[in-house]
């Protein structure tokens, strides 16, 4: 048990950060309660986590043979990973950390699924663009079917807070259906645990990040996500739902923070205006290029440290 902390403590941090970008938009307008967002979108991590986890723990845990000990160096390089660069304020790709470690290993022991490893950064290339796109698609389509309504304002206050409350907990399950394979995926390769004792162990430490450390993130990133109209960020947060459970049904786990600023830009396209500045869009990039390398030296780094021996003097 004590060689899983690691993923746990992985699982909890990302549940912590990554659930505002569910429900963040709504609890920061005060659109829904916090606690109300926090039990849906635990409820909704887990179930994704057990109905939908197993394509992605399958690709992560193919990257490379793992054994127990390379599987707990990886996962807490990854852990510190996402700490750096929270610290820094730079964004991070809990997935981008996970597979940087994943092959440092991998490399160090010449164990690596080239193939596999080419599916894996294609969709981290794809996850913005394919928010943004899926935003420009649901902004005219729903803005048709709005307009066309002809509620009042306070029918519309209610529709829309319903609304948030049903892409908050679908880019929930989202979440828990994708990036269970970044906390648990490296045990089930080295054997330690089953593809469904994963899921559930994976799940249920997202669920506890979000129960126990996800207020503050909520109410502040959710601002900065969302400077955008109650409509607006309803498209955003349906655009990055739809984004990650694509790609988890492709079998990859993808970051919703990517997700997200993609659908940002999607919306910002259609409205015209400047919803994200050069230089976040810097800071993304550099994101985008650090976490990888930075989980895979820590990694290297760990591995080389667990592997030394005392030699004693003659």
């Amino acid at each position: 048990m004590l060689s899983l902390l690691g993923g746990i403590f992985l699982g909890w941090s990302l549940g912590a950060n990554d659930a505002s970008n569910a429900f963040g938009s709504a609890v920061s307008s005060r659109m829904v309660k916090f606690w109300t967002a926090a039990i849906l979108a635990s409820i909704f991590v887990v179930l994704g986590a057990l109905l939908e986890g197993r394509a992605g723990i399958e690709t992560l845990q193919g990257l490379t043979g793992l054994t127990l000990k390379m599987a707990v160096v990886s996962s807490v390089a990854a852990a510190v990973t996402v700490c750096i660069m929270t610290l820094l304020g730079l964004p991070v790709s809990t997935s981008q950390a996970v597979v940087g470690a994943i092959l440092g290993i991998g490399f160090l022991n010449k164990q690596l699924n080239v193939a596999g490893l080419g599916k894996v950064v294609a969709c981290w290339f794809g996850t913005p663009i394919g928010g943004m796109l899926i935003a420009i698609v649901l902004y005219k389509l729903l803005a048709v079917l709005y307009n066309r309504s002809r509620i009042d304002m306070f029918e519309s206050d209610i529709l829309l807070r319903l609304a948030l409350i049903v892409a908050g907990s679908y880019a929930a399950y989202a979440l828990g259906a994708n990036n269970v394979a970044n906390v648990t995926a490296v045990f089930v390769g080295a054997g330690q645990l089953t593809v469904f004792s994963a899921s559930v162990v994976g799940g249920l430490s997202i669920a506890f990040g979000i129960l126990t450390f996800s207020r503050g993130v909520m109410e502040t990133v959710g601002r900065k996500l969302v400077r955008l109209d109650p409509f607006s960020a309803l498209v955003v947060v349906l655009a990055e739902g739809l984004t990650v459970h694509f790609y988890t049904l492709v079998g990859v786990p993808v970051s919703t923070s990517q997700a997200v600023i993609g659908a940002v830009l999607g919306v910002g396209v259609v409205k015209g205006i400047n919803t994200v500045s050069r230089r976040t869009l810097t800071n993304i990039l550099i994101g985008w290029l650090l976490t990888p390398a930075i989980a895979c030296s820590i990694a290297v780094a760990l591995y080389f440290a667990v592997n030394l021996r005392f030699i004693p003097e003659n």
